[in-house]
């Protein structure tokens, strides 16, 4: 046996409770976003417990423990003098303004879900079977749709849509456009608005998605410009589409290659897929860091399980890398595949037959 080294352990055990103190962090905070706690901090300015008590018409004792177990976060500023808590303009970012890119509600959201998908997960790993989306732990479809809705919403039309080769002149001008995997909405939301003239289709698997969809369709006043549907992807019947997007998705899909294949014959023969995946290495060692370390985790609870459970299985992960999807699309039967743009947490592959 490996003699045990005193200091290694002392410095691993203090990465330790970093970590236990994020864990322990999940729902203290996920409380400040319900209840409005960060954004009555950041609007009001500095805020002793009994002032955010007042702007919020929540008990003091409890926020003044909450506002305590936030400072001692790092999540907000404490003044011992005043006894003022705050939120610097950079935390406001992550923890009150909305249509900031690195917003974090969903992501706090989230983990809760890949907590109450524990059971379900623990089982699959002695079966070898998968879990559902539909059946996973607590609303997994919608943490994940607002997980993922600050990157869209400061990425898609600003960046992603723009590195197309053509695209963006297109979908101006008027094309036909299909998401697949849509979820809840956002990105063919956010498409359709900043393309009027163009035909938006989303598409999932999952009715409760859809419906969901069509929801914030209503909401936004777009019922009557885009349209969603329940369907698998290698079940999708319409055809003659510009521009196919793929969002965050295709590495869930039990056969990715055939919905390859099918999508294919879904294009215009100078359309475009825009398949955007998790920002990955093609080697597990090019992923041992922070986002690696996330999307590994997430995986483990939500992506894996989620393909084993529908036909083929494959299984690919949300660390699949590009080398790997590459393949999937040539098997598909793509001939010209390009890295058109990327950011910090996803790659944005473009796919012409």
């Amino acid at each position: 046996m490996t003699e045990l080294n005193e200091e290694k352990l002392h410095a691993f055990v203090g990465k330790m409770l970093g970590d236990l103190g994020g864990a322990f962090a999940v729902p203290t905070a996920r409380l400040g976003f319900k209840l409005g706690l960060f954004k009555a901090m950041a609007a009001g300015g500095p805020a002793t417990s009994h002032d955010l008590a007042e702007r919020t018409g929540l008990a003091e004792r409890y926020v003044r423990e909450w506002a305590l177990a936030q400072a001692a976060n790092g999540f907000v500023d404490f003044d011992a003098d005043t006894g003022r808590f705050a939120l610097s303009p950079e935390q406001a970012m992550v923890f009150a303004v909305e249509e900031s890119p690195v917003y974090l509600e969903g992501a706090f959201d989230l983990a809760a879900s890949m907590v109450d998908n524990h059971d379900k997960v623990g089982a699959a790993f002695r079966t070898g079977d998968g879990v559902a989306w539909g059946d996973q732990g607590g609303c997994m479809f919608c943490s994940v749709g607002a997980f993922f809705r600050p990157t869209y919403l400061n990425a898609l039309i600003q960046q992603w849509i723009p590195s197309l080769d053509g695209m963006e002149e297109r979908l101006k001008a008027g094309a036909k456009v299909a998401d697949i995997g849509c979820g809840v909405g956002f990105s063919t939301l956010l498409m359709a608005e900043a393309y009027p003239n163009s035909e938006f289709i989303g598409y999932d698997f999952h009715d409760a998605s859809i419906q969901k969809a069509r929801e914030h369709a209503a909401e936004h006043g777009m019922a009557g410009r885009v349209s969603f549907e329940t369907a698998p992807a290698k079940e999708i019947a319409e055809d003659g589409f510009d521009l196919i997007t793929v969002f965050d998705c295709l590495h869930d899909m039990g056969d990715p290659r055939g919905c390859a294949k099918h999508l294919h014959s879904r294009l215009k023969p100078d359309g475009a897929w825009m398949i955007v995946e998790p920002m990955a290495g093609d080697s597990a060692e090019a992923n041992m860091n922070p986002v690696g370390r996330l999307y590994y985790n997430a995986s483990t609870m939500i992506c894996v399980p989620t393909s084993l459970a529908q036909e083929v299985g494959e299984g690919l992960g949300a660390q699949a890398g590009e080398a790997a999807i590459r393949d999937v699309l040539a098997d598909g039967g793509f001939s010209r595949v390009r890295r058109a743009s990327e950011g910090p947490f996803n790659m944005v592959l473009e796919a012409r037959p």
